[in-house]
């Protein structure tokens, strides 16, 4: 079929996914007529003007519709259309009376004035000279990242890369790519490798061209940073990458030479073997081996009447305290580090509530933190104490010329503080401990809490378990479970589980329940009937109080499937709540969300008005309170934060009434509903199990398979991961190779 060219301008935006820059819109053409114009066109706005090169289809249900191929965007031209442009919230900053403003005093140069001259908006009723600038850089970045995203469109690029990519070089990108396809392969673009080189090749890039061979070793590495590897065996990574690329081992190796002597690897060997680090993580490695060992050489002369301390210590707590928990309490007494760890009912709390009320009495500043939000607020919950995430305390913040990550605190800059306790540590992977040990002054103790049987953390590394494993750091490990939590099935099956025991399922009169499922539907339909009626009528916990777990995200009875059920029957569809699809979700007004990755960018505001300040992060629950689609916004509650999303933010969230077990790493429920249907064996593990039982407070209900229970049960093996931590501890590296 022969391709049509069609011109007009944009009457209305029926639809838009911000993650891939497909639209539907309707378009005004010459002769009056409006018709459907369909394909990648990102970001649209009423009253933009369009040359769309296509063919026409009929679709099923909605008739006859313009197929676009490829776009051109031509500048609004008379003062109706650069009003109904403008006044479309386009740019933002501009609304239509503003808008109306703005036209009526520029007339058909508006668009001119705005991108050559926007200093002269500020001759506009109601725009001052810094609203005037803003404007003008939002209306060039706008126009700069539609261009930028229609470039990547045709390259089958993702679109919102485009945006990243955009916020780092800025309107030099399409001439940095011609010259680099590989800088999309850069840290925090996050750019599908497959894509980047289908890219490069399309721009005539060899295939043994030395910025492909670069961009895929680098690539390799960073791919297996997410399986939580600080490095890689030198063989094992020229192999994986001679594969990926087609190309010979001798190739390969040349351009780990020429890596290493532009310093952008790092080659060290360990237990004999050869080996290959991204710089970041072989500084982060090397780095906190020597504050731990550091810390761990610190020792403190005991305070005067410790004795009367600890019986005070105890008294405040009103508890007895056992021999391994007295131990540890004197242990934090005088020494630098001390690593605690121990099971559920072992009694962790009780020595971090003990160890801050000896802390007091030694008039010992000392603050708290966990890796995620949720953590931090438990923390602070069963302290009473203020509790923070790491990110927080230590200032994170995004470069905004580079991108990257930063944090205010460090050696330059250190906490103020005598102590720090952190929590969760078995959350906590090799990069960010080592940039919270550098904002840790010598001079402060630090107690590190967890269980290294939970899941690793999800970045690389294993830092708590290396630490415990290699013997030479002072730890406390608590064994002893308390005659209360004896009481709990949930406390002994999470200790059955961790010995390779099968959990005891048939008690029907504790807090651990096992229903068995015929299906993965069925699965899916108890659990809907568990969360919105039978616990809320039979057990008094509301469905707010209630958190489905499952090992995945696939299938009828994964997160995907299962949140869509939950949100029919918890939060369905009204007439007086505003919804936004985006990509296979829709977002409602009531939604549990959670936020997937760090933000550090995203403003919040204490809901009370109280504070203002900066960033959400992975693993943050909140609500949707409200959806604004004239502002484009949705305003989600985080506890007692409120923050606003662009549309464009939503890849940022997910719905949370269910998620998977890592997710949930640092939280506590009141109620777990679990699912437990056939999965991959990696999911379907002692660590995954182990995780989702310790992550219930009150009451925790399997829902699937017996047999399923007993693989993950059996099923010991946790995926190795290569770390030099626990060697390094141990001295047993061997001198670097050159």
């Amino acid at each position: 079929m022969e391709l049509e060219i069609l011109q007009g301008t944009i009457a209305g935006v029926v639809f838009q996914n911000y993650e891939n820059g497909y639209a539907v819109l309707r378009l005004r053409i010459p002769d009056g007529d409006t018709v459907t114009v369909v394909g990648t066109i990102p970001l649209p706005a009423v009253g933009e003007r369009l040359m769309v090169t296509g063919k026409w289809s009929s679709h099923a249900s909605y008739g006859k519709q313009f197929e676009a191929e490829f776009l051109e965007r031509l500048m609004p031209q008379t003062t109706t259309e650069i009003l109904q442009y403008l006044s479309s919230r386009a740019i933002k900053g501009i609304g239509p009376k503003i808008a109306g403003r703005i036209v009526e005093h520029f007339g058909d140069q508006t668009l001119v004035v705005m991108e050559r001259e926007p200093a002269r908006l500020a001759e506009v009723s109601g725009i001052s000279d810094s609203k005037a600038q803003a404007i003008g850089e939002e209306f060039r970045l706008q126009f700069g990242m539609r261009h930028l995203m229609e470039f990547f469109a045709l390259h089958h690029l993702p679109a919102e890369l485009a945006v990243r990519t955009y916020k780092l070089y800025g309107e030099t990108t399409i001439d940095l790519l011609y010259d680099d396809p590989y800088l999309l392969m850069d840290e925090g673009l996050e750019a599908p490798f497959g894509a980047v080189d289908k890219f490069a090749i399309e721009l005539g890039v060899d295939a043994d061209d030395p910025r492909r061979v670069d961009a895929g070793i680098l690539f390799e590495l960073r791919y297996n940073l997410n399986a939580g590897h600080s490095f890689l065996p030198e063989d094992k990574l020229a192999a994986a990458t001679a594969q990926l690329l087609n190309v010979d081992n001798a190739t390969v190796r040349e351009s780990i030479d020429r890596l290493l002597q532009l310093e952008r690897l790092n080659r060290d060997t360990l237990a004999g073997i050869t080996v290959l680090y991204l710089p970041e993580l072989f500084r982060s490695e090397v780095y906190f081996t020597r504050r731990l060992l550091e810390f761990s050489k610190g020792t403190y002369k005991a305070p005067a009447f410790l004795e009367k301390k600890l019986a005070a210590a105890a008294r405040q707590s009103g508890l007895t305290y056992s021999a391994q928990q007295e131990q540890a309490l004197r242990e934090a007494a005088d020494s630098g580090l001390l690593l605690i760890t121990g099971g559920p009912g072992t009694g962790k709390t009780t020595i971090v509530q003990g160890i801050l009320s000896l802390y007091d009495q030694m008039d010992l500043h000392c603050m708290l933190c966990a890796p995620t939000g949720r953590a931090a607020k438990r923390l602070s919950e069963v302290t009473g104490r203020e509790a923070s995430t790491i990110h927080r305390l230590l200032g994170a913040g995004i470069d905004p010329h580079t991108g990257k990550l930063f944090f205010c605190k460090d050696e330059n800059d250190p906490l103020k503080t005598d102590a720090v306790i952190v929590d969760e540590m078995s959350m906590v992977d090799v990069q960010l401990l080592g940039s919270l040990l550098q904002a840790i002054p010598q001079t402060a103790r630090l107690i590190l809490v967890g269980d290294p049987d939970q899941l690793p953390p999800v970045g690389p590394g294993f830092p708590f378990s290396d630490m415990l494993r290699s013997g030479v750091l002072p730890s406390v490990r608590l064994t002893e479970i308390f005659r209360q939590a004896q009481q709990s099935l949930i406390v002994m099956n999470a200790h059955r589980v961790n010995r390779g025991e099968m959990p005891q399922l048939r008690d029907v009169k504790n807090d651990f329940f096992f229903l068995p499922s015929r299906s993965e539907d069925a699965v899916g339909q108890t659990i809907v009937g568990l969360c919105a009626t039978r616990l809320p009528q039979n057990m008094g916990i509301p469905a707010a109080e209630i958190q489905v777990l499952t090992p995945t995200k696939k299938g009828a009875a994964g997160t995907a499937n299962l949140n869509k059920l939950l949100q029919a029957s918890l939060n369905p569809p009204s007439p007086a709540k505003k919804e936004r699809p985006f990509g296979d979700f829709i977002f409602r007004e009531g939604d549990r969300v959670m936020q997937i990755r760090n933000n550090y960018d995203i403003l919040w505001k204490k809901t009370d008005g109280s504070a203002v300040g900066t960033g959400v992060f992975n693993g943050d629950v909140g609500i949707i309170q409200s959806i604004d689609p004239a502002m484009e916004t949705v305003t989600v509650i985080f506890d007692d934060r409120q923050a606003d999303y662009d549309f464009t933010q939503l890849n940022e969230l997910e719905l949370a009434y269910a998620m998977t077990v890592h997710k949930s790493q640092g939280s506590e429920y009141r109620a777990v509903v679990l699912s437990a249907w056939n999965s991959s064996q990696y999911l379907l593990s002692r660590s995954v199990l182990y995780t989702a039982i310790t992550r219930a407070k009150e009451l925790l209900i399997i829902v699937g398979r017996e047999e399923t229970v007993a693989a993950m049960t059996n099923n010991a093996k946790t995926g190795r991961r290569y770390t030099g931590l626990k060697l390094r501890l141990q001295g047993k590296v061997e001198k670097n190779v050159p």
